[in-house]
């Protein structure tokens, strides 16, 4: 463990044995801190964030600044990180302070242009964020608020909004997620058998309807009705 520590020279193999505990030391500390730090960097998920990558940067490049010392302070720093997330949800002052309140930046069509200078936002993002919306026209949009994580929510007008059968009174099926089968050439046994089928109603399917072989098949997917929908290596 001599390369857990700071010294004058590192061989190769101890630079590799840091780099190897650090990746997993980071892999441990990023489930900690949870799938809301790494995917919404708000305020405080930023924060830890940047300083646990830069604490760990440089016992990764200096051979005389020992690990431990990153380590201990990565640990001390996931611990007032959960901390945090734990005064966020039980205080609402707390959470006020740490978090932006939402920002309305659209409404009823019009742009609001002291709600982009309090959110920080160009006209040109702002488009951007519509076009990614698939919406064409700031006149269609009702409502557009910013929110803490920095994305931007928008809410059409009514009469924008595309049909739905809810809308037009349709009886409509219940929604129905079909199942993987078959997944690179390889059966899924496992799915098979929450289906109540076998290998060989597939294999039988496969070569009358389709004229091909498990093998050769990229995806394949079933619904509640064994429709069976086939995709073969191309």
């Amino acid at each position: 463990m001599e390369f857990f520590h700071g010294q004058e020279t590192l061989s190769v193999v101890e630079w590799m044995l840091r780099a190897a505990v650090s990746f997993f030391f980071l892999v441990a500390v990023a489930k900690a801190l949870g799938q809301r730090a790494i995917s919404q960097l708000r305020v405080l998920d930023f924060a830890v964030v940047l300083v646990i990558g830069n604490i760990i940067a440089h016992p990764l490049s200096n051979e005389s600044l020992a690990l431990n010392g990153s380590v201990t302070t990565t640990v001390v720093l996931v611990i007032l990180y959960l901390t945090g997330i734990y005064l966020n949800l039980k205080w609402s002052w707390f959470r006020n302070l740490v978090n932006h309140s939402p920002i309305t930046i659209v409404q009823n069509g019009e742009i609001l242009y002291t709600g982009l200078k309090k959110a920080r936002i160009s006209i040109d993002v702002l488009l951007e964020e519509l076009r990614e919306e698939k919406v064409e026209d700031v006149k269609k949009v009702a409502l557009a608020i910013w929110e803490a994580d920095g994305k931007i929510s928008f809410f059409l007008d009514p009469k924008y909004e595309p049909l739905t059968p809810a809308s037009l009174k349709m009886k409509t099926e219940p929604f129905d997620l079909p199942r993987t089968i078959i997944k690179e050439g390889k059966l899924n046994s496992h799915e098979l058998k929450q289906l109540a089928k076998d290998e060989s109603w597939v294999v039988s399917h496969l070569e009358h309807v389709f004229h091909t072989e498990v093998k050769d098949v990229l995806l394949a997917t079933i619904d509640q009705k064994d429709n069976l929908n086939v995709f073969l290596y191309k």
